[in-house]
């Protein structure tokens, strides 16, 4: 019994599993212009019935319909004649109104309608299904990849309304600033134009793929396909357009596909078309083939479902039955089948994923399809469109080319390229060459920035053709208007590719237009009229030391003899015998008069010395000090003097800017609307803001058009007019103008750099050029070429500043003050010890006298205070006999007189 219910069961299976018809048909429904997409229909049909093969005896059989464009009503009655054949499911159009007139059929009968059009509904019907990409998950991948290339301010050029659909992600951007422009007619040119004077160089281009290249082509004719020119293309069918005269010129295109051509599937897929087409005797060009990405999208959707269908077979028993439009009889298998179709990668129970040529094919559970994977494509000149990144919905655009690799492939588009240069004369940087025979084109320019773009495009292997500015300006913004004039405005306006001169780099430069790395750091300062060697003064061997040096030096002198003197009458050891036969004499004798206290400092001064020797310790001491006074003194005099001697002393009225600031008689100024005008223009330092007042309001106006005019100024002005310039040019100046200096140091720092028009794609190349040339000594030795060795440079001497020479000036008291402490502090020692010596000499007088001390010291006193004579009478021992008294008493009398003896 058991036996017979497997056996049943079996039997049960079997029927089921035969239940899908041996044919079943599916219709196409296709308009004009869709021959690609009706054959990717019919190829995809033999390529299931022979290669995937839903069951070994089924096979699908396909339905072509061929429709008038934009005809619903004989759609409708074509799709309700291919419902009597018992179809499974209707694909196409691609036109959205006839589309929208077979989904109503199709939802009413319950008929799966399998579409792969872009479609901007963002809701889905019942039984429909579309392979196209979601236009909100498109829209995420333009987003993602304008952030990733770091666009900030773009312009949208579209055709009709469903762009402005497609592109609402960017649209709704808030990184970026956007502009909206709407294409019509068939000449673009004068919107084209528009967007340039506007200074436009980021395009986003959404147009049929049909009028993508000819609105490149008419954008090359107005000078829109440059190399700083960036495009995004927003149509997936890049790949079909003829880019090849674009390859070379030079612009950015970015684009995205969701089919790669070059894949072996795809290329092994339209193989077999074009065998297949040459059995019908149809000749296809396959040679120049390109498949659409709709057409993939086709051959997809009949695989994918062909996959939905035999997963259905496997739990369903699968019926055809023919339908009527006029019944209301649905197919009871439709709802089913959707169903399978839009829950691939959403039931874990299913497959997760259809494998076909656009890619991984699943659904959200909204029957979008959202998760696929796009190229990043750009335009190289080497291979045309390259893939240089993916983009998915997970991870968002992520380039897998390096940053060397981009670099390289800049560098490669440089070479055989010729880049026009703009300039305007300015030496040594731009100069026109001095020749008797005429020259044309870069011949006739010489200067460091020509040697400078020489060695740059020998680096980088591209040409280039200088020309002059027209209105000889390097690049200001009118306030008013907004407008940037000179080398700028030739940038922005891209008739020129790089912009050189003694160029400076700002913050409102920058915001207009891009600068390769500095190729010269230099800052702001003056240039000003060298003064005049001044006649030597009748007394310039006093300028070594300052007036009040001199007074104390003259006080100290005073001081020190009149000390010398008063010690040498204090102590005794300066009272000698005047007679040495004598032994003993009636009067000692003092040598330090006053006279010759004055001479043995004034000697000692003069480096002389005088027979004048002191003997006491006291007086030693302080000629000691007053030796070690002079020899300070005297080498300080000696050196500060040679200086004076061998530096040329010029005094200059102004040393720094803020000299000119604090003065109203010397008149200063700058070049107008250049970079250091700007500067002064724009400071918030209270210095700069008063010196931009003064040079604003005077009368007669300070500015000049040109640095040579500000130059010639300065050296006729007779000291009365300086100017305000970089320093580089500066140092130019005065190597070849030996009447003028410049005068303090940078004011500011700043930068010489090359102009770019903005976003130019070879920026990098050239920084990296300069770098390597600022490596290897390129740049020093061209600055010494033109600064030095050529054009009369190098035969001025530059003159010490003003701030220099002032190191051999006069010295003041803080230079020498410790000189005079240590004078003071000998002085002070001589003065204790000549006191101490006094009181030893009195005690022991007193002692020997058998009198007391006060009087012995009192009449001490009195002797040194008269100030007189240079003898001392000598105080012998109280004789202590009357013969001794007699003869003591006899020998001095009763008198007790003093003079220069004693």
């Amino acid at each position: 019994m058991l036996a017979h219910v497997f056996l049943f069961a079996f039997f049960c299976s079997s029927w089921m599993a035969s239940a899908l018809p041996d044919v079943v048909q599916i219709a196409g429904i296709f308009g004009e212009g869709d021959e690609q997409i009706e054959m990717a229909f019919r190829y995809a049909v033999r390529y299931i019935n022979e290669e995937v093969k839903i069951k070994p005896r089924t096979r699908l059989r396909a339905i072509t319909i061929n429709l008038p464009a934009e005809d619903s009503f004989m759609a409708s009655r074509l799709v309700c004649g291919t419902l009597n054949a018992s179809v499974a499911g209707i694909f196409g159009p691609q036109s959205a109104n006839v589309a929208n007139h077979v989904q109503s059929i199709c939802d009413a009968y319950e008929i799966p309608h399998i579409e792969a059009r872009w479609d901007y509904k963002r809701t889905r019907d019942a039984y429909s299904i579309n392979l196209y990409p979601h236009p909100k998950s498109l829209g995420e991948a333009y987003y993602d990849v304008l952030r990733y290339l770091e666009w900030e301010k773009f312009v949208i050029l579209y055709e009709n309304n469903e762009s402005l659909v497609r592109l609402q992600q960017l649209l709704q951007g808030k990184h970026w600033e956007v502009h909206v422009r709407h294409l019509e007619g068939q000449d673009y040119r004068p919107l084209l134009k528009q967007i340039k004077k506007a200074q436009f160089n980021r395009i986003v281009l959404d147009v049929p793929e049909d009028r993508i290249y000819s609105v490149l082509e008419q954008a090359a004719q107005i000078g829109l396909m440059r190399e700083y020119y960036s495009y995004f293309i927003t149509s997936l069918d890049l790949h079909r357009v003829k880019l090849d005269e674009f390859r070379y010129v030079g612009p950015n295109i970015t684009s995205l596909r969701l089919l790669d051509p070059k894949d072996t599937k795809v290329r092994m897929r339209v193989e077999k078309w074009q065998f297949g087409e040459r059995l019908r005797g149809k000749m296809v060009d396959f040679d120049n083939f390109k498949i659409k990405t709709e057409a993939a999208l086709m051959f997809d959707a009949v695989h994918f479902f062909a996959a939905a269908l035999g997963d259905l077979d496997r739990s369903h028993d699968i019926r055809m039955n023919p339908l009527s439009c006029d019944t209301e009889y649905s197919w009871p298998h439709g709802n089913s089948l959707i169903n399978y179709m839009k829950y691939y990668g959403v039931d874990p129970k299913v497959e997760s994923y259809v494998l076909g040529l656009t890619g991984k094919i699943k659904f959200d559970r909204e029957g979008f399809r959202t998760d696929f994977m796009l190229d990043i494509l750009e335009l190289t000149r080497e291979v045309g469109l390259k893939k240089v990144g993916v983009w998915t919905k997970a991870g968002g655009a992520n380039y897998t080319r390096s940053n060397v690799e981009v670099t390289q492939q800049v560098i490669e588009s440089l070479k055989n390229r010729t880049l026009r240069v703009t300039t305007a004369i300015s030496a040594p940087y731009t100069m026109l060459k001095d020749s008797s025979e005429s020259l044309r084109g870069n011949d006739k320019y010489e200067g460091f920035c020509v040697d400078l773009i020489d060695a740059i495009a020998k680096s980088r292997g591209f040409n280039y053709t200088f020309y002059l500015v027209p209105d000889k300006a390097y690049g200001s913004k009118d306030k008013v208007t907004g407008q940037w004039d000179g080398m700028v405005r030739e940038l922005l306006e891209h008739r020129a590719d790089l912009g050189i001169v003694d160029f400076t780099i700002t913050y409102e430069r920058e915001e207009a237009i891009d600068f390769s790395m500095p190729f010269m750091n230099l800052g702001i300062s003056i240039i000003y009229k060298k003064p005049q060697k001044k006649d030597p003064n009748l007394f310039s061997f006093m300028s070594p030391f300052s007036i009040d040096v001199w007074i104390y030096m003259a006080t100290a002198y005073l001081g020190v003899s009149v000390l010398l003197f008063i010690l040498a009458r204090i102590t005794p050891n300066e009272w000698d015998n005047p007679h040495p036969c004598i032994q003993d004499p009636d009067e000692l004798e003092n040598t330090i008069s006053l006279d010759n206290a004055f001479w043995f400092t004034i000697g000692s001064l003069m480096q002389q010395g005088s027979d004048i020797a002191p003997k006491a310790v006291s007086t030693r001491i302080v000629a000691g000090i007053w030796w070690f006074f002079t020899l300070i003194m005297i080498s300080s005099y000696t050196a500060n003097l040679a200086a004076f001697l061998t530096v040329e002393r010029m005094d200059s009225p102004i040393e720094s800017a803020e000299d000119l600031a604090k003065q109203t008689k010397i008149k200063y100024g700058c070049k107008l609307d250049g970079s250091t005008y700007g500067f002064f223009r724009g400071s918030n330092i209270p210095t700069y803001q008063r010196m931009w007042a003064a040079m604003s309001n005077a009368r007669p106006p300070v500015f000049t058009n040109t640095n040579d005019e500000g130059v010639d100024r300065v050296s006729k002005s007779g000291g009365m007019y300086a100017f305000l310039m970089e320093s580089s040019s500066i140092e130019y100046v005065i190597e070849r103008r030996c009447d003028l200096m410049q005068v303090g140091g940078l004011l500011d720092s700043k930068s010489y750099g090359i102009a770019l028009p903005p976003d130019s794609p070879y920026t990098g190349a050239i920084s990296s050029a300069i770098l390597q040339l600022k490596e290897n000594g390129t740049l020093h030795d061209l600055k010494k070429k033109w600064w030095e060795r050529r054009k009369g440079g190098g035969h001025c001497t530059q003159e010490q500043s003003a701030k220099q020479s002032s190191a051999a000036a006069e010295l003041g008291l803080a230079n020498v003050g410790g000189v005079f402490v240590v004078l003071i502090g000998g002085m002070g020692l001589a003065t204790i010890v000549a006191i101490c010596e006094f009181i030893w000499n009195a005690r022991e007088l007193a002692t020997d006298e058998n009198a007391s001390f006060c009087e012995e010291l009192g009449t001490e006193v009195s002797f040194i205070l008269k100030c007189s004579g240079n003898t001392k009478p000598v105080r012998k021992k109280y004789p202590s006999t009357p013969e001794e008294q007699l003869f003591t008493y006899g020998s001095y009398g009763a008198s007790y007189g003093y003079s220069n003896k004693k």
